[in-house]
């Protein structure tokens, strides 16, 4: 790698100074987009819409304003997170073809358990590691939003469409280095929901599951 995990750590540090409150702001995003999920019948397309948005912010406000500061290769990361934010955006929003309904099988359960590493055990187990805010990951930053979004995948109505896929599961094996090479010890839950994904994908869902997606898509 072109830099160290201390000069690594200084990105997140500089990024969470600079975009400051924004954590907050992404984290009540990430849970509307799971209240819509569970409660609003006709949000899938809210859904995608906000799973977009999340990966245009990791595009452009991480990879291009501070990553590629001491990566280069964080250009070509922001293209493919650019990507993931168009399909999701295109795909889930504009041509509603990525539908999301409760589960309460072996995937609601996996995309729960992601869901909430993401959003509660991740920064926590951080913190007991050692690191430190500002130079402690928070959502928002491409391996929790990740995992987050890989949860928010369980949710999905098959045919779930590979582009969707693609980029958020590149980066659960991308993104995992950080966690051996690092030190960051807590993205090593990133190559864990990747798989666990690729597993529960082919999962049939559960027959409530099945007949909420069902209603949810007039089948």
């Amino acid at each position: 790698m072109p830099f160290s995990a201390a000069e690594f750590l200084a990105v997140f540090g500089r990024y969470n100074v600079a975009v400051w409150p924004a954590q907050f702001i992404l984290n009540l995003l990430a849970l509307a987009l799971v209240a819509i999920l569970l409660w609003l019948p006709t949000g899938s397309r809210w859904v995608a819409g906000g799973l977009a948005l999340l990966w245009a912010w990791m595009a452009v406000a991480y990879h291009f304003a501070f990553f590629s500061r001491i990566n280069p290769a964080a250009w070509g990361f922001g293209l493919l997170f650019l990507a993931g934010a168009l399909a999701f955006a295109w795909l889930g929003g504009w041509r509603d073809r990525l539908r999301f309904a409760p589960e309460g099988g072996v995937r609601g359960w996996l995309g729960a358990v992601l869901i909430a590493y993401a959003l509660v055990a991740y920064p926590l187990l951080g913190d007991a590691l050692g690191q430190r805010y500002p130079e402690l990951p928070t959502f928002g930053l491409p391996c929790p939003t990740t995992i987050f979004t890989l949860g928010m995948l369980m949710f999905a109505v098959p045919p779930v469409p590979r582009a969707v896929l693609a980029v958020p599961l590149l980066w659960s094996a991308i993104g995992s280095v950080a966690a051996f090479q690092l030190g960051v010890v807590q993205d090593g839950g990133l190559l864990v929901a990747g798989l666990l994904t690729l597993a529960a994908l082919a999962w049939p869902r559960s027959p409530q599951g099945a007949g909420r997606a069902g209603m949810r898509t007039g089948t």
